[in-house]
């Protein structure tokens, strides 16, 4: 029972706080009752009807960060990087919104073409493409290839029954000063080609050779969490360089020029984050600058947003188990989540916030730990955080942003299912995912 169940009078005292939308969705409020709704609907019911833990995505959010896409590039081609979060349902929501889709797998295809995205605005990317997954693409009539390697370009030109646009990955050798992990325009890395590179003009050659093959254009995917749009106008003068030298040796004009995504998102209040109308600019004057200096036709640009589209729509849900003060060291919560359906503090470091969503709090609050129940001392989610001094076991605690590379990258460690997916739109919720159980796991296991 909460503070203004007891005490109504309460209510006409206090305001209605709203949740920082640079983190949260914007559709994020507290109710009368001092609990968080997303969309309409309040978390804790969510984590009531479906159990916890809980991805809930916000179909708003989604849509309107398609739109702002739209807006700030109403030329370019913008293409939704769907390894960053992929349901059938998002799809189907990015499409309905003008973006072409991203794929990176057999699999990713497969659920792209069965939400029924036209294999004309789909994009096959991936390093390490297997014959079988290029001879899926090219049966479905996937517009573009992403060619990342000298042997992609002899399995493509086998398996070609028809005229196949490709792309060339180009490292343009910009480091992007992010964590190691996600640093993908330096040259020592494993995608594409590097840009000047005796194996990309190697590639370039082979694929001008083959009569199946139509390179279109040049790829580049700097890194992930980019906050400074200039790096994205030195790849673009780096790359039309590279594409006016090929229109001078190989008599063809590429009309393609694809920068990829990385866009930065706030994770916690005051982050930066990617200014869209920034990157709008420094590209146009960007293109401006090599086209004239280059004396090259105009390409049309395409961009890969993934996690800018989906990240913010995104909130997990937990319950709490425990509360542990340890004597002389952090307070812990402990969650029956963790590393399982978010494994980026483990991989990358990543922050977020965590608060109680099945009410408000009003009195005083304690820096604490917020702790999954995996068996690894890394599973940690959220560090040092302000939550009540009175948090007790059953209360619901949700963590945003946590739309991007999270449910695409959950596992079952521990023998755990991962969680659901719920969409929320106008105050009601959609299964789009069930929970994963142990039959499922049982299902795979031919014992």
């Amino acid at each position: 029972m909460t503070l203004l169940e007891i005490f109504p009078s309460l209510r006409s005292g206090m305001t209605s706080p709203r949740l920082d939308s640079t983190v949260w969705p914007c559709e994020t409020h507290y109710d009368d009752l001092g609990q968080i709704t997303v969309g309409g609907v309040v978390l804790a019911d969510i984590a009531d009807q479906y159990g916890t833990p809980t991805y809930v995505l916000d179909e708003t959010e989604v849509r309107r960060r398609c739109q702002a896409y739209r807006k700030y590039f109403p030329d370019a081609e913008v293409i939704y990087a769907a390894k960053a979060m992929l349901t059938k349902g998002i799809v189907r929501w990015v499409a309905e919104e003008g973006l072409s889709v991203d794929v990176c797998s057999a699999g990713e295809l497969a659920i792209a073409l069965a939400a029924g995205v036209d294999p004309a605005r789909i994009v096959l990317h991936g390093s390490g493409k297997p014959l079988s997954e290029l001879e899926s693409a090219m049966k479905a009539g996937v517009d573009r290839i992403v060619i990342d390697s000298l042997t992609e370009v002899t399995l493509l030109s086998a398996v070609a029954t028809r005229k196949q646009q490709v792309l060339l990955r180009l490292s343009p050798d910009i480091d992007v000063h992010g964590h190691p992990a996600v640093r993908t325009g330096v040259i020592d890395q494993k995608f594409g080609f590097p840009l000047g590179s005796t194996a990309a003009k190697e590639a370039i050659d082979r694929v001008m050779r083959q009569p199946m093959l139509e390179l279109v254009g040049l790829h580049c995917h700097l890194g992930s969490q980019i906050c400074d749009p200039d790096f994205y106008g030195e790849a673009i003068r780096r790359l039309v360089a590279e594409m006016s030298r090929v229109e001078h040796e190989y008599g063809v004009t590429l009309p393609q020029l694809d920068i990829g995504g990385g866009h930065a998102v706030a994770y916690r209040c005051g982050d930066v984050e990617m200014d869209l109308s920034m990157l709008a600019d420094i590209i146009e004057d960007a293109l401006d600058a090599a086209c004239a200096l280059n004396h090259f036709a105009r390409p049309r640009i395409s961009l890969e947003p993934g996690r800018a589209i989906v990240a913010r729509a995104g909130v997990t849900l937990y319950r709490v188990m425990t509360v542990k003060h340890i004597e002389g060291g952090r307070t812990f919560v402990i969650v029956d989540g963790g590393m399982n359906d978010n494994p980026r503090v483990a991989l990358y470091g990543a922050r977020y916030d965590a608060v109680v969503a099945n009410r408000h709090p009003t009195g005083p609050h304690m820096t604490a730990t917020v702790a999954g129940r995996y068996c690894e001392a890394g599973d940690i989610l959220a560090a040092d955080v302000q939550l009540p001094t009175d948090l007790r076991p059953g209360e619901v605690l949700a963590i945003p942003c946590t739309g991007a590379y999270h449910h695409s990258l959950a596992s079952t460690y521990n023998g755990v299912g991962r969680p659901p997916v719920i969409s929320v739109h106008e105050g009601r919720c959609h299964e789009m995912i069930r929970r994963e159980t142990s039959a499922d796991l049982l299902a795979r296991d031919l014992g």
